[in-house]
């Protein structure tokens, strides 16, 4: 028996001076989510405060929370600003990948 991972759609919505990622598994009538705000920049960079990390236990348990930190830090690289991990698990996460050092605020 093969086990098949959900279709995750990641989506970014700005609102005022922050944003949020949300993720969509098909088929589940909840969404989970990463909630950033503005920081003061730091060297120059825009800083995002990654505030919460929301996945509700109907999706819980699929790798939602790790892909909504996933595609916060492949916007950091692609876009050029820092994350200030405020969220215990975005703090998590970088601290289990040290090749995200360089973007940590």
């Amino acid at each position: 028996m093969t086990e098949q991972t959900p279709q995750l759609t990641i989506t970014h919505h700005v609102a005022g001076q922050g944003g949020r990622y949300v993720a969509v598994v098909e088929g589940a009538a909840e969404e989970g989510y990463l909630e950033w705000e503005p920081g003061k920049a730091q060297d120059g960079k825009e800083v995002r405060i990654a505030a919460h990390t929301i996945v509700p236990r109907a999706i819980g348990g699929r790798g939602v929370a790790a892909a909504l930190v996933e595609q916060l830090v492949a916007d950091a690289r692609r876009n050029d600003f820092l994350i200030r991990p405020d969220c215990s698990y975005v703090a998590k996460k970088f601290a289990e990948n040290p090749d995200w050092a360089a973007l940590k605020a």
